[in-house]
């Protein structure tokens, strides 16, 4: 029997562990998951605004009313 093969085994206790973290890690997440889109969505709106607002034109033509 190769002994290096022994030190990759992950038994149950040992995963379980993990598992448990990485979910409790998760559900935090998921409670305050409305105030880390937002921060995500500032940051974002941070570096992508540009220098100068864009002028949008209304067309000339609009009908007056409905037909």
């Amino acid at each position: 029997m190769r002994l290096e093969l022994l030190a990759l085994y992950g038994g149950p206790d040992q995963v379980m562990t993990v598992t448990s973290g990485l979910a409790s890690l998760l559900g935090l997440l998921l409670i305050f998951w409305n105030k880390v889109v937002g921060i995500f969505f500032k940051i974002v709106r941070k570096f992508s605004r540009s220098e100068t607002p864009a002028v949008v034109d209304a067309p000339k033509d609009i009908p007056k009313g409905t037909p």
